[in-house]
């Protein structure tokens, strides 16, 4: 048994020292800890089930709500943790309500599939920080403030208090402008995706999902080319990080096997062309893609793969072969030559082609999702090539995309 799994995660969250509550995505209350119980003065049993807001309308002033409901929006919409300038708020006490300052940050936990399936509000109580200066400036009188040092213990407070909200505003400018850029990546990328030859060859479809945690887009794309009289092409291709630099080394990318697949007219010979270009460009160090050439009247397809995951052939009846005879080390690890293998099929087959956005998730090996993805397609032959996509996606959890850009191809043969 690993360490891990021993460990009592219930008790170490009502321990904590800190402040904390755990909502779900509809920002529902499913628990506080015992010090959220002392610093609020409500108790456990009060505050689950019911919704942040209603658990607490009067806390905070309404800027502060305000504030409060973008920080977990964007925790909800980014999957970064979201870190907010210090809030007043009152708290019931003895005497009536007591006013307190607190550091708040909304932490997003992400589920097996990736979703967000919790968010941690962690709050610290840093009153007598921020008061400190008052109790400083108090004379020897208890109530008795001297008036030099209670300006100064103003000034001071109220610069803290301006600070914290430059913070907040230069961290919203900071988004709007990851936010841009991400918009601008995203136009380019879906722009350079445009497949001419997309509706040549009958039953193809293609999907594209942008990452749905952080701010930028990923370097995925696919490829269609058709090869007349008899035979198309289908690619499928990860440039390693995200943002403009790697949409940009993406469409270069796209654009150079797709001229290669045309020429050359072998995945092979095609991806050892693309790693010769590929070398002369930085960002695309470790690209991995995967061709396949389908032979329409030898009802035989040909691939050959630089560190993809393997396509997958879908037989009518139910079976699959992994096409994973012919895998060599991604662009710009290993020269040429590249390995090509072939596999027949039958009418009525599928093929699919993904980027590992579709399978690969944080806590698992890749074969259980390759398990997932051959499950999903155990009954392919029921659903038309762009119904089929739309059920894979869906079967595996990520039609509204996921952790990870996500490029598929799915040609009914």
């Amino acid at each position: 048994m690993s360490v891990a799994a021993g460990v009592d995660h219930a008790a170490l969250f009502a321990a904590m020292p800190s402040p904390s509550l755990v909502t779900g995505p509809d920002l529902v209350i499913a628990d506080v800890n015992r010090a959220f119980e002392d610093a609020t003065g409500r108790a456990r049993e009060d505050l689950v089930g019911l919704h942040v807001f209603e658990a607490f309308p009067d806390a905070a002033d309404a800027e502060g709500t305000r504030n409060l409901e973008a920080s977990l929006n964007r925790a909800l919409a980014t999957g970064e943790p979201d870190t907010m300038p210090l809030q007043r708020h009152r708290i019931p006490g003895p005497d009536g309500t007591e006013e307190r300052w607190w550091a708040l940050v909304n932490v997003p936990v992400p589920g097996a599939d990736g979703r967000i399936a919790w968010i941690v509000h962690q709050a610290e109580d840093v009153t007598p920080y921020v008061t400190s200066g008052r109790e400083a400036a108090r004379g020897e009188r208890p109530g008795v403030w001297r008036g030099a040092h209670l300006e100064t213990a103003q000034t001071l407070e109220a610069k803290l208090y301006a600070r914290a909200r430059e913070l907040q505003r230069l961290n919203a400018e900071l988004r709007r402008a990851h936010a841009r850029e991400r918009q601008v990546a995203l136009t380019l990328q879906r722009a350079m995706l445009t497949t001419p030859d997309l509706d040549v060859r009958g039953e193809v479809a293609v999907r594209y999902l942008p990452a749905t945690r952080g701010l930028s887009v990923g370097g995925d794309w696919y490829d269609v080319v058709d090869l007349p009289p008899d035979r198309f092409a289908l690619a499928v291709g990860d440039v390693v990080g995200h943002g403009l630099e790697a949409a940009a080394a993406m469409g270069m990318l796209r654009s150079a096997l797709s001229a290669a697949m045309r020429a050359v007219e072998r995945p092979a010979p095609a991806l050892e062309v693309l790693g010769l270009y590929a070398g002369s460009l930085e960002a695309a160090l470790n690209t991995t893609v995967v061709e396949v050439v389908v032979d329409t009247r030898n009802r035989m397809v040909t691939y050959s793969s630089a560190g993809h995951p393997p396509p997958v052939l879908a037989h009518a009846d139910g079976r699959h072969d992994l096409l994973d005879l012919a895998t060599d080390p991604p662009l710009g690890v290993q020269p040429v030559p590249r390995p090509q293998a072939n596999a027949s099929y039958e009418p009525g087959d599928t093929l699919v082609l993904y980027t590992d956005g579709l399978i690969e998730r944080h806590d698992e090996d890749i074969d259980a999702g390759l398990d997932r993805l051959t499950g999903a397609l155990a009954d392919a032959a029921r659903y038309e090539a762009a119904e089929l996509a739309d059920v894979v996606l869906a079967r595996l959890g990520v039609e509204g995309g996921g952790p990870d850009d996500i490029a598929l191809v799915i040609a009914r043969l």
